[in-house]
C-alpha cells in the first residue's frame, strides 16, 4: 500500500463529473444531491485525510466510498435500488482500492463493493420476479467491477515498479556522482601532494649536505676543545646531537618521499620477522617484554624486498615495544596463511598489551606526520604503509582502548604474479 498522488486539476475534474451527476434527473431529490456533495468533499479531502489517519487511512476511505455508493443507489432506485442507473458509482471505491492496495487487497475490497451492491437483490425480489437474465446482468455488472479493479491495479503496480526503478537509478547516479566528485578532489589533492613531495624531497636532499658539514665541524670542534672550555664543549655536543637528530629526520623523510625500488625475491617471511625482532631487542626496546610466537608451518613463499620488509617489521615491533613502556608487557607475533581478495598469501599479526590507539586516530594513524608519541615525527607507519602497498599487500590497525593495538600485515604469495613498484 502507498499514498496515492492526485493532481489538483484531477480533483477539479472529479467535481465537474459529480456536478454533472447532480444535474441529471431527478434534480429535486435532496438525498441524491446531498450524497453527491459528500462524495465530492470526500474526494477533495481524501489525500489530507489519508495522511492524517496514517496506515488505516486508505481502508477507511474505500469503506466510506462503498457506504456512500450504497446509499446513493438506494435513493435513486425505484422501486428496487439494484435497478438504479447510478450503479457505476461503485467503480469509485473499486478504483480507489486499486490505486492504494496490491492485487489481493484490491480483490477483497472489490468483493466487498460487489456484496454491498448485491445486497439489494433481496429487495428486488420483493417487487420483481428474478429471472436468469436478471442474474446474468447482475453477474456481468459485478464482473466488470473486478475487471476494472484489476486493470487499474495492474497499471498502478507497474507504475510503482517503474517509479521504484527510477528512484534506485537516481540514487545510484547520485552516489556515482558523489564518488566521482570525491575522486576528482582526491586526484587534485594527490597532484598537489605530489608536487609538494617533489619540492620537499629536493629541499630535504639539499639540507642534508650542509647538515653533514655542521655535523663534521661540531665533531672536530668537540675534539679540539679541552677541559678549559667546558661550556663550549657542552654546546658543541648539543650541536652534534641535534644535527644527528635532524639528519635522521631528513633521512626518514627521504625514505618516505622517494619511489620504492623493489628488489624482489621469493622469501620466507618468518626469517624476516625474526631478524627484525632481533634488531629491536638489540636496541633494548623490548627489555621487559614477553614475546609469544605463533608461526604456522608450511607457509607459502612471499615476493619480498628483504631490506624494506625488515624495515616494516622493525618499525611495527619498535612501536609495539615503546607503546608498552618501561613496565613492559606481552608481545604476540602470529604468522598464518590467509586469503584476501581471492589471493592466497601470508598474514602477520603484531599485537601488544599497551594502551591502544584512540578511536578518533585509527583512520589517521597511517598518514604522514601523524603520531601519538611525544618525540615521534609520524613517518614510521606512513613508510610501513607505503612499502606494504608497493608489495601489493595491505596493513590494517585493530585497536581497542586499554586493550592494546594489533597490526595486521598481509602479503600475497609468490605465485600470485607480478608485484607492482611505486
Amino acid at each position: 500500500m502507498s499514498e496515492r498522488a492526485t493532481p489538483r486539476w484531477l480533483d477539479v475534474l472529479w467535481l465537474i463529473f459529480v456536478g454533472g451527476l447532480a444535474l441529471i434527473p431527478p434534480i429535486a431529490e435532496i438525498h441524491k444531491q446531498l450524497i453527491l456533495l459528500i462524495i465530492g468533499i470526500t474526494q477533495l479531502l481524501e489525500n489530507r485525510f489519508v495522511r492524517l489517519a496514517g496506515k488505516p487511512g486508505p481502508g477507511i476511505v474505500v469503506l466510506i466510498k462503498i457506504v456512500l455508493a450504497t446509499v446513493l443507489i438506494n435513493h435513486t432506485g425505484d422501486p428496487a435500488a439494484i435497478n438504479s442507473d447510478y450503479y457505476p458509482i461503485y467503480y469509485l471505491p473499486v478504483m480507489t482500492a486499486a490505486m492504494y492496495f496490491g492485487p489481493l487487497a484490491t480483490l477483497l475490497w472489490t468483493l466487498a463493493a460487489s456484496l454491498a451492491y448485491s445486497s439489494y437483490l433481496y429487495q428486488a425480489s420483493q417487487h420483481f420476479t428474478i429471472t436468469a437474465n436478471s442474474i446474468s446482468e447482475l453477474l456481468m455488472r459485478v464482473l466488470f467491477f473486478f475487471f476494472v479493479a484489476m486493470t487499474v491495479n495492474r497499471f498502478v503496480v507497474q507504475y510503482r515498479m517503474q517509479v521504484r526503478r527510477y528512484q534506485v537509478l537516481s540514487e545510484t547516479l547520485s552516489e556515482a556522482n558523489r564518488s566521482l566528485k570525491l575522486a576528482q578532489e582526491e586526484a587534485r589533492r594527490a597532484e598537489r601532494l605530489a608536487a609538494l613531495g617533489q619540492l620537499s624531497a629536493g629541499l630535504a636532499h639539499e639540507i642534508r649536505n650542509p647538515l653533514g658539514v655542521i655535523k663534521g665541524s661540531a665533531e672536530i670542534l668537540t675534539q679540539k676543545l679541552d677541559a678549559a672550555s667546558p661550556l663550549a664543549k657542552e654546546l658543541a655536543g648539543y650541536i652534534y646531537t641535534e644535527v644527528n637528530r635532524v639528519s635522521a629526520l631528513v633521512g626518514r623523510f627521504l625514505d618516505f618521499a622517494r619511489p620504492s625500488q623493489l628488489d624482489l625475491a621469493a622469501s620466507d617471511i618468518t626469517s624476516v620477522v625474526e631478524r627484525s625482532l632481533k634488531a629491536v631487542s638489540g636496541q633494548g626496546a623490548c627489555a621487559n617484554v614477553k614475546v609469544e610466537r605463533n608461526f604456522a608451518p608450511g607457509l607459502p613463499k612471499v615476493m619480498l624486498d628483504h631490506d624494506l620488509c625488515e624495515q616494516v617489521f622493525t618499525n611495527l615491533l619498535m612501536n609495539a615495544c615503546e607503546a608498552m613502556g618501561e613496565k613492559g608487557g606481552e608481545l604476540k607475533i602470529s604468522i598464518q596463511g590467509a586469503e584476501e581478495e581471492n589471493s592466497t598469501g601470508v598474514l602477520i599479526e603484531i599485537q601488544d598489551s599497551g594502551p591502544g590507539v584512540p578511536p578518533e586516530l585509527k583512520e589517521q594513524i597511517f598518514n604522514p606526520f601523524m603520531t601519538t608519541k611525544k618525540s615521534g615525527v609520524g613517518l614510521g607507519l606512513a613508510i610501513v604503509s607505503k612499502i606494504v602497498d608497493a608489495h601489493g599487500g595491505s596493513v590494517k590497525l585493530i585497536s581497542q582502548p586499554q586493550h592494546g593495538a594489533c597490526f595486521r600485515v598481509y602479503f600475497p604469495g609468490s605465485q600470485e604474479g607480478e608485484v607492482r613498484a611505486q
